[in-house]
């Protein structure tokens, strides 16, 4: 019997990456308070990658335990500038504040996923992306945002690079898969070794 593979993610780009690689699985979004769990983690000077980590696997666990026999995959992202964490932006203004900080500026895309079966963890990995965004201009900006908010207001970073977003940068170093938000040849490797998808 083949074991039922879960994403625990709304995420469509997720779940087109998946499709396209043909994988066969079932979608559960997971419910929790993510900005409850990174606040914690931020209080306890967690890095970047630990936030990422940490939420893929409050995910994958929390479908996990209602779905035992299925492995479950949790997903995360997070921005880093400077050390620093950035949320989704609240709302247009905000996303303006956050890209004028992100011009001309180097930060960090941290794509973390995590297996879970019987809610407990099977295997973890997080990618790392380095992104440059170019000084584009004020009026480039604001144009952009009216022509994107609705796309990319819940998008980390405000931006999609499969979409105008690519605009936006002079330079990415890393693998463009965790730029989407999917660890997903690692994934992949995983899945083939453990004998889910076939070798």
């Amino acid at each position: 019997m083949v074991q039922t593979v879960i994403l625990a993610s709304g995420s469509e780009i997720r779940q087109a990456l998946l499709r396209q690689a043909g994988v066969e699985f079932e979608v559960q979004p997971a419910r929790i308070d993510e900005e409850a769990i990174r606040a914690a983690l931020e209080a306890e000077s967690a890095t970047a990658r630990d936030v990422a980590d940490t939420l893929a696997e409050f995910k994958a666990r929390k479908i996990s335990e209602k779905q035992p026999d299925a492995l479950v995959i949790g997903c995360d992202q997070v921005l880093a500038l400077n050390g620093r964490i950035l949320s989704k932006a609240a709302d247009p203004g905000d996303a303006r504040r956050q890209l004028q900080e992100l011009r001309g500026n180097r930060h960090h895309l941290l794509s973390a996923v995590v297996i879970c079966e019987a809610g407990k963890p099977l295997w973890r990995h997080v990618g790392e992306v380095r992104l440059t965004m170019r000084g584009f201009s004020d009026t480039y900006l604001d144009d952009y945002l009216a022509r994107n908010w609705h796309s990319v207001k819940h998008a980390v970073g405000c931006y999609k690079l499969e979409e105008e977003g690519v605009r936006l940068f002079s330079r990415i170093e890393g693998d463009y898969f965790n730029v989407l938000g999917l660890p997903l040849l690692e994934l992949l490797s995983y899945l083939t070794t453990r004998g889910t998808l076939q070798a």
